[in-house]
C-alpha cells in the first residue's frame, strides 16, 4: 500500500485518539454521579442515534445482510468487552493509568494483523511487541504491594479494543462508517444492559451538569469512532496503529490537569517502554523492502 494512504490513515488515527481522550474525560466525570451501566446505555443510545441519522442521510440501509456476517459478529463481541471493561477502568482507576495500559493495543493489533491477515511482521517487530508488553507489566506491577486487581479491567478492555479493530479491518467493504458506528454503539447499549443487570443499582436522574458530560461524551465519541474506522480502513494496519500512542500524551495530560492525578515512576518507565516499542514497529514498517 502506498505511502500516501499510510499518511492519511495516520492522521485519522491521531484525530481519533484526541477525540477518544475527550470522551474518556467526560465519561469519568459523569461516573462520579451515575452508575456505569446507566452511562453505557445512555452513551450507546446517543451514539447509535447519531450514526443512524448519518446513515439515513447518506442513504445507507440500516440493516443490510452484511451486518450479520462473521466478522461483524466477532466485532460486536469484542466491542462489548472492550467498552464495558475500559469504561469500568476509567471510572474506578486514574484516567492516566488506564490510558497508558490501553497503549498496548497497537502491539496486540500488529501481532493480530500478522496472524489473521498475513501482514509481514518479522522477528525484530515481534521482539518489539514482546518488549512493549513488558512495559504493561512494569505499569501494573503484579506481585507487588502497588498491584491492584482493578488494573486488569484496563487490560481486558485493551484486548477487546484490539479485537474490535482487527474485526473492523475484516468487515465487509460495503458497510460504511456510519453503519459500523451504529452497530458499534448498539454494542455499548448491550454492554450497559448486561452490567446494569449484574450490578443491580437503580438508575438516577442526571443533573444538568452530568447531562452536559454525557452529551459531550456522545459527540466526541461519534467523532472518535468515525476517525478510527477511517484509520483502520486506510493504509496498512502495522503502519497506522502505532499512532495510537498520541492518546497516551492526551490521557496523561487530561488526568493531571483536570483530575489531579499523580504520575509514578513505574508508569513513566512502562509508558516509555511501550511507546519506544511502538515507534520501532512504525519505523520498521516504513522501511520499504527492508527485511523485517
Amino acid at each position: 500500500m502506498d505511502t500516501r494512504a499510510n499518511l492519511i490513515g495516520s492522521m485519522w488515527m491521531i484525530a481519533s485518539m484526541a477525540a477518544f481522550t475527550v470522551e474518556d474525560s467526560f465519561i469519568k466525570a459523569a461516573s462520579a454521579t451515575l452508575p456505569v451501566g446507566q452511562i453505557l446505555i445512555i452513551f450507546g443510545l446517543g451514539g447509535a442515534f447519531v450514526f443512524a441519522g448519518l446513515a439515513l442521510l447518506q442513504k445507507e440501509p440500516l440493516a443490510p445482510p452484511e451486518v450479520v456476517s462473521r466478522p461483524m459478529r466477532i466485532r460486536v463481541l469484542f466491542e462489548i468487552v472492550g467498552r464495558l471493561f475500559f469504561i469500568l477502568a476509567i471510572s474506578l482507576t486514574p484516567l492516566s493509568s488506564a490510558t497508558v495500559i490501553l497503549q498496548a493495543t497497537p502491539l496486540v493489533v500488529v501481532a493480530g494483523a500478522a496472524v489473521v491477515f498475513g501482514e509481514k511482521v518479522g522477528w525484530r517487530r515481534w521482539v518489539a511487541i514482546l518488549i512493549g508488553l513488558v512495559g504493561v507489566v512494569i505499569i501494573v506491577q503484579p506481585g507487588t504491594e502497588s498491584f491492584s486487581m482493578l488494573s486488569v479491567l484496563a487490560i481486558v478492555g485493551m484486548i477487546g479494543f484490539a479485537g474490535r479493530d482487527l474485526a473492523s479491518r475484516a468487515a465487509p467493504a460495503s458497510l460504511g462508517t456510519s453503519v459500523l458506528g451504529l452497530y458499534g454503539f448498539l454494542s455499548v447499549v448491550v454492554a450497559g444492559v448486561i452490567f446494569a443487570i449484574w450490578q443491580g443499582v437503580p438508575f438516577v436522574m442526571p443533573t444538568a451538569g452530568t447531562s452536559v458530560f454525557l452529551l459531550g461524551a456522545i459527540l466526541s465519541g461519534v467523532v472518535a469512532y468515525s476517525c478510527l474506522m477511517k484509520a483502520m480502513r486506510t493504509g496498512e494496519v502495522s503502519a497506522v496503529t502505532p499512532f495510537r500512542y498520541v492518546r497516551l500524551l492526551f490521557g496523561i495530560g487530561f488526568g493531571v490537569v483536570f483530575f489531579g492525578e499523580q504520575l509514578s515512576a513505574s508508569m513513566l518507565l512502562g509508558s516509555a517502554v511501550i511507546v519506544l516499542s511502538g515507534l520501532f514497529i512504525l519505523w520498521r514498517s516504513k522501511q520499504a523492502g527492508a527485511p523485517s
